[in-house]
């Protein structure tokens, strides 16, 4: 005997509120990574928020792969192929972080550059000098170099490992400095909302001169500081006919628009160049907002402008700062 369900009946009326629910659900777990999808590629930072949240795009690009999951196990093939976009999307704007440039070095001589934020001049001078001594930079930059910063870094002899300088030390969090191991040009700092990014030419035997900023814009950590941020590193000089390193801490990563237009420009990322972008350097330590864990970001960079090869990159513990230090072994273009 055959039983007819009615259009109607209550148990066909709870199937399809149920697979309505479904629907709900699975769209709702879509929406949030396909909005991101959309901020992300578009060619600024649209609110101060996002400039906050755009940093995670990583964690948002893995966690995104739960929705074409969802779409799939539910049968909501309209949901599949969007998140399957969304998420490829995604993969794309950061997936080459992990994979080497492939591109050959110039024949010329070498650049190592270090770059460390001592948290207000917390970090202990013996610490940062022991650690130059053991990666033997050419170039040291540094930021939020205090006066008393300073003047501990020569007693503990940062002076006869990089004689050469330029120093804008200053108290709080606002002050920066060049150290090398050649002869240093100094430069006009660039002074924007309280904090002077160090500038200099340094002379490289057998290169030339290389343009060097010690890259330090305020953080975007309340809305009153997003403009400062982002005349920051719009102030930045960009790719010239010589040779050029900014290096320090930019307080963004390579999702935020500004970054990105530097790399429009002609720079390129010395981590994103060696296959190690997804290599982590701040917050070192457990940083928290708001009662919220921080995970940690990619916010230290080294860029290097056109003709400049990179052939390592590492990041370096530093005490008693947030920051891990980052370190570049370049290669510049032979003159001559």
């Amino acid at each position: 005997m055959t039983v007819e369900t009615r259009a109607d009946s209550p148990a066909v009326t709870v199937g399809r509120r149920r697979r309505r629910w479904v629907g709900v659900l699975v769209w709702g777990l879509v929406a949030p990574f396909a909005v991101w999808a959309v901020l992300r590629l578009l060619p600024a930072d649209v609110h101060f928020r996002w400039v906050q949240l755009v940093a995670f795009t990583p964690y948002a690009a893995l966690a995104s792969a739960v929705a074409p999951i969802a779409a799939l196990v539910s049968r909501r093939w309209t949901a599949l192929v969007v998140s399957l976009a969304v998420s490829v999307s995604l993969a794309v704007c950061v997936l080459p972080r992990a994979l080497p440039s492939g591109e050959a070095a110039p024949d010329g001589p070498s650049l190592r550059v270090l770059s460390a934020n001592l948290l207000i001049g917390s970090v202990p001078a013996s610490a940062l000098v022991d650690l130059v001594r053991k990666l033997r930079p050419d170039v040291l930059t540094v930021q939020e170099l205090t006066p008393q910063a300073a003047s501990a870094l020569d007693k503990a002899g940062l002076a006869r490992l990089l004689p050469y300088r330029t120093e804008r030390p200053r108290p709080g969090v606002g002050g920066s400095a060049i150290y090398a191991r050649h002869p240093v040009t100094p430069g006009q700092a660039i002074e924007v909302g309280g904090f002077g990014q160090a500038e200099a030419t340094v002379d490289v035997p057998g290169a030339g001169p290389v343009g060097v900023v010690s890259v330090h814009p305020c953080a975007p950590a309340r809305p009153d500081r997003h403009r400062c941020w982002a005349d920051g590193l719009a102030a930045l000089p960009p790719p010239g006919r010589t040779p050029r390193v900014l290096a320090g801490d930019f307080n963004a990563t390579l999702d935020h628009a500004p970054v990105r237009e530097l790399l429009a420009e002609g720079y390129a990322d010395a981590a994103d160049a060696t296959g190690d972008g997804f290599v982590t350097t701040w917050p070192y330590r457990p940083w928290h907002f708001n009662g919220f864990g921080i995970p940690p970001v990619t916010i230290d960079h080294v860029l290097t402008g056109p003709g400049v090869g990179v052939r390592a990159f590492s990041v370096h513990p530093v005490p008693d700062t947030d920051h891990r230090a980052v370190f570049a072994e370049l290669v510049l273009p032979r003159v001559g």
